[in-house]
Order: structure tokens, then C-alpha cells, then sequence
């Protein structure tokens, strides 16, 4: 059965049909919504039976479209009334079209997945599609948005949540560190170890093979709390034999290595010993946490090295820093002093 009444939609543009079709009137709004109606039907009729509504659609007999070749023979009605062929008013090729279209925000999507093998590659081909691909593309057709979406947009998600998480955690132990030291810039020389720390997460995953991922991450995250204890230790030593003794800075550090070096190095042992059998499990289960071990493990072992060489040379340079800063405040408190004494 086929619709006597269908709408007739005028629409702008540049029309795909022939000379003959465009003398009779068409343009593509006409022609789609005939050849919808006629292939998935038009509504005729919507009732309501208890509680389900029932909707009748009218179309066009299934014998008349089964094969594609019916296509070009279905009959189009012109504003004049009557029916052509479409294949008389338009010129058809055949081509390949999704079967789904999904839409977000009112804009078409396609989405295009892969596996990526070995999965350590996956940075590196993330990489490469922002640098080169998408910024090909985009040049090509700058209507076209790029966006990445499953496991690689839950990432991006949590590292902002780490970004922030882990300002406020570096805010807070700088705190927690200034209030008992009674100083703005020893908490700062202790937490200069952080940054290292991170660096030997990064040095244990090549050593090992793994690529940084969102666990390696909250790995490092977490490693920022635990390797100020060896720092701390060395600095605290070292500011009471100062108080006690009336040592140099340089004596205070020394003495503070020495006596210091078996607790440091006792901790850092244990500590990379209780984190080995994760480190080391090449099981699957142990995988997904394994990363983090590793960040935990290399970094905690790689900071220790640098709080036993590099601190304390920092702890001399900054009581130096200290010295030359109050010379200058002296001075400049003296040379108030006069200018007021003559004025």
C-alpha cells in the first residue's frame, strides 16, 4: 500500500538530481522523506491498548523492497501529482555507509578503536596521533573535532584529579614540616628530594619494562610522603647538634651523615624488601598493581643515594644563603641607624 499523502519538504542547497529531476521539482528533503516513508514507514495510526501504545506504520510491500536493485524503480511522487522512477531523476552510485549513527551534543560521532600491541607502546602512538594524525586531519577538515574516549579518557580524568590532590598533598606536608622546623626554607630543602624520587620510579620502569601508567602515577604520588623520612631524619639530627653543640653547618651535616647513614639504609632496605615480591610477580593478577610497587620501590631506593650525597651539600649552601641574607639585613638595619642618628 502505498501513502497518498506525504509531505513535501523544500529544502536549500544544491540539488543531486538530473535535468530531468530538477525540472519536475525535487530537491533531496522531497526525496528522502518518500523513500523513508516507503522503506520504514509512515504513521498512520498510534492508539493506546491498556497500557502500551500501539503505532501503525505504512510501507511499501516487503517483494518491493528486498533487493537493492528496487531502489532505483521506486516510484517518487513529483508536486505535480504524479510518480517517476527514481532512477529516471537521479543518478545513483553505490558506496558504503555506517549502519549506526550515533550523535553527542547534536553532532555525529565515529568512533574508531584498537588494540594496541605491546601495550608499553601505547604512550608513544597516543603520542603520534596528537602530534601528527589528528593535526593532519584537522588541517584537512576543520570542522572535525578529536577526542579520546574509554580507557584513555578515564586517564586523562584521573591525572587532573591527581594534578590537584597532589598540589594540596605537597601544600600540607610542606605544613606539617614547617611547624615543627619553625622555618619557611628547611621544609623546602627537604622536600627537594620529591622530584628525584620521581625520577627513579621512571629509571626502575625502563629497567624493568613497564610503561608509566595511571598506577605508576598514584605510585609516585604516594612516594612524595614517604621519601622525606630519610631527609628528615639527616636534618632534624643535624639542627640538634647545632643547638647543642654550637657546630658549623658543615660539622652538623657530617656528623649527621655519619650517624644517620645505618637508620637511612636499614629503612630503605627493608622498605624496597617488603615491595620486592610486588615488584618482581610476573603473574597476571599482580599486574594491574605492580607499577606502583615499582614506583614505590625504585623511588624510595634512588632517593636515599641522593639524601646522603646531595643534601647535605644543600644543607651547607642554604646556611650559607642564610648567613649572606642576614649580613645584608644587618648592614642595612646599621645604615637606617646612622642616617637616623644625623637626622
Amino acid at each position: 500500500m502505498w501513502p497518498q499523502a506525504l509531505p513535501m519538504v523544500s529544502r536549500s542547497g544544491m540539488s543531486p538530481f538530473n535535468e530531468y529531476g530538477r525540472s519536475l521539482g525535487l530537491d533531496a528533503g522531497d526525496v528522502a522523506a518518500q523513500m523513508r516513508a516507503a522503506l520504514y514507514g509512515s504513521r498512520a495510526l498510534r492508539q493506546q491498548r491498556e497500557r502500551n501504545e500501539v503505532t501503525v506504520l505504512v510501507r511499501l510491500p516487503e517483494e518491493e523492497r528486498r533487493f537493492s536493485a528496487d531502489i532505483s524503480n521506486m516510484l517518487i511522487r513529483t508536486a505535480a501529482g504524479g510518480y517517476v522512477p527514481l532512477g529516471d531523476i537521479a543518478d545513483m552510485d553505490r558506496g558504503l555507509s555506517p549502519a549506526v549513527i550515533t550523535r553527542r551534543d547534536g553532532r555525529q560521532v565515529v568512533q574508531v578503536t584498537a588494540e594496541v600491541e605491546p601495550r608499553e607502546q601505547i604512550p608513544a602512538v597516543m603520542s603520534l596521533l596528537r602530534e601528527e594524525v589528528f593535526a593532519d586531519m584537522q588541517a584537512r577538515y576543520p570542522s572535525i573535532d578529536f577526542g579520546f574516549r574509554g580507557r584513555q579518557a578515564d586517564t586523562q580524568e584521573s591525572m587532573s584529579s591527581l594534578q590537584l590532590y597532589g598540589f594540596f598533598s605537597m601544600l600540607l606536608i610542606y605544613v606539617l614540616l614547617a611547624i615543627p622546623f619553625r622555618s619557611y626554607s628547611q621544609p623546602l630543602l627537604i622536600m627537594m628530594v620529591i622530584p628525584f624520587g620521581a625520577v627513579g620510579a621512571i629509571i626502575g620502569h625502563l629497567m624493568l619494562g613497564y610503561s608509566l601508567s595511571i598506577m605508576s602515577i598514584m605510585g609516585i604520588v604516594a612516594l612524595a610522603g614517604v621519601v622525606v623520612n630519610d631527609s628528615l631524619i639527616m636534618i632534624d639530627y643535624a639542627n640538634r647538634r647545632r643547638a647543642d653543640s654550637g657546630l658549623t653547618a658543615l660539622q652538623a651535616v657530617r656528623e649527621a651523615g655519619i650517624r644517620r647513614f645505618r637508620p637511612i639504609l636499614l629503612t630503605t632496605l627493608t622498605t624496597f624488601g617488603g615491595l620486592s615480591p610486588m615488584v618482581f610477580e610476573t603473574s597476571r593478577q599482580a599486574q594491574f598493581i605492580t607499577p606502583m610497587a615499582v614506583s614505590l620501590g625504585f623511588g624510595i631506593l634512588f632517593t636515599t643515594f641522593i639524601c646522603l650525597l646531595v643534601l647535605p651539600a644543600l644543607y651547607v649552601l642554604l646556611d650559607k644563603a642564610h648567613r649572606v641574607l642576614g649580613l645584608a639585613a644587618a648592614e642595612t638595619g646599621s645604615a637606617e641607624t646612622v642616617l637616623t642618628e644625623r637626622a
